[in-house]
């Protein structure tokens, strides 16, 4: 049977979800009501509850048959702290919060298909993991510092997000690197303020900010293998003040943001911006600080579960689902906080054309529900398919 069908009753149900959680985003470790939500009915369905991990994360385990296989399967939380402009009769209540990534959609999906395993035949354990603040700032990880992979030890994880733009309802799965890692940086020159007119009275930071940001560009272009993606970006400048045109600040700081894949070439960025800083603030006579913090790492598919996943969907969904070649993005997810420890698989499923200015992050972005079928369908055949 083909898993995109699905009881309109059901289907109309699970859109009613999703749009309430819509109406009420929760940005990270604060999604208080919405943990509430995803307990209740785990516990109604008659699945195991879990609740603590991270704060406001909610754990769902599901037993059966003999096997003693476990793995995970994991959707996360948390909306954004945006104000959304869609103008839709279930936007956000909320000013400034939105859920503008899908992830309601994401809960929803899981939920369901929990929900619908109850009912399906298979062996082992399934740990379903509903996970808060993915949005940088480290829920997977603090469910792992809370003991989650100690208490629920699990043989293979799997992720799944929202694709706009993809064919609706098709699932990539592709072996390799799919996310970024996402790490920041901040560099802050030190210097002494004079005089806009008396420049040499003083050590002035402006000119040794402008130096470095002109040669930051040169990390990618110059300085790392072309064939290894990265991005470094600078995307936030805090000096002087414009009702005071007339007076050079003691500091300057300059924030951003680095990506890639490859773990030397995280090493490589991570030394770059700090020689390069360095030897810009020695020759301008300027003091210079510069902090590199390690977000997620990227997220890269291990070959074992990347093939299941691709049964799963040619079982679950037909053979003209499937997606097995895609590009990598730069966007990172906290998902590699389980990936890297045991295999994992992290598919994108497709949300069909974008909405007009509706691309992830931005104020006009909505999940698309008619894709609910197929992220539901592939979450049970893949249990299916795993847990034989």
């Amino acid at each position: 049977m083909n898993m995109q069908q699905m009881d309109p009753k059901t289907l109309r149900e699970l859109v009613a979800l999703r749009r309430d959680l819509h109406e009420h985003p929760e940005i990270g470790f604060e999604e208080h009501r919405t943990s509430e939500i995803v307990a209740t009915r785990l516990a109604a369905a008659g699945i195991e509850v879990t609740r603590g991990f991270g704060g406001t994360g909610v754990v769902g385990t599901l037993r059966k048959g003999s096997g003693n296989r476990a793995i995970l399967l994991r959707a996360d939380m948390d909306a954004l702290a945006m104000t959304e402009t869609t103008g839709l009769p279930y936007a956000s209540k909320t000013t400034g919060r939105m859920h503008a990534c899908g992830h309601d959609g994401h809960t929803t999906m899981l939920l369901g298909a929990a929900e619908q395993l109850v009912h399906e035949d298979f062996s082992g354990t399934v740990h379903f993991i509903f996970q808060p603040a993915e949005e940088g700032l480290g829920g997977a990880a603090k469910m792992i510092e809370d003991g989650l992979l100690a208490e629920f030890p699990v043989d293979a994880a799997y992720g799944l997000h929202n694709a706009p733009g993809m064919e609706l309802g098709q699932v990539a799965a592709v072996k390799g690197p799919q996310l970024a890692c996402s790490d920041r940086w901040r560099v802050t020159f030190k210097g002494e303020g004079t005089h806009g007119a008396k420049p040499q009275e003083g050590r002035e930071p402006m000119t040794a900010a402008g130096l470095f940001l002109a040669q930051l560009n040169s990390i990618v272009a110059r300085e790392l293998n072309p064939l290894k993606p990265a991005v470094v970006s600078a995307c936030a400048l805090r000096a002087g003040n414009f009702a005071a045109l007339n007076v050079i600040p003691d500091d300057v700081e300059i924030g951003g943001t680095a990506r890639c894949y490859d773990p030397d070439v995280r090493d490589q960025i991570e030394a770059a911006i700090a020689r390069i800083a360095n030897g810009i603030a020695a020759a301008g006579r300027v003091e210079c600080d510069v902090v590199y913090a390690r977000g997620a790492a990227a997220v890269i598919n291990a070959g074992a579960p990347t093939e299941i996943a691709r049964r799963a969907v040619i079982n679950g969904l037909g053979q003209d689902m499937l997606v097995t070649e895609r590009d990598p993005i730069t966007p990172g997810d906290d998902f590699s906080e389980f990936s890297s420890r045991v295999p994992g698989c992290y598919v994108h499923l497709g949300m069909g054309e974008m909405r007009p200015a509706g691309q992830h992050h931005n104020t006009n972005y909505d999940f698309n529900d008619a894709c609910i079928p197929a992220g539901v369908g592939f979450w049970c055949s893949l249990v299916k398919e795993e847990l034989r």
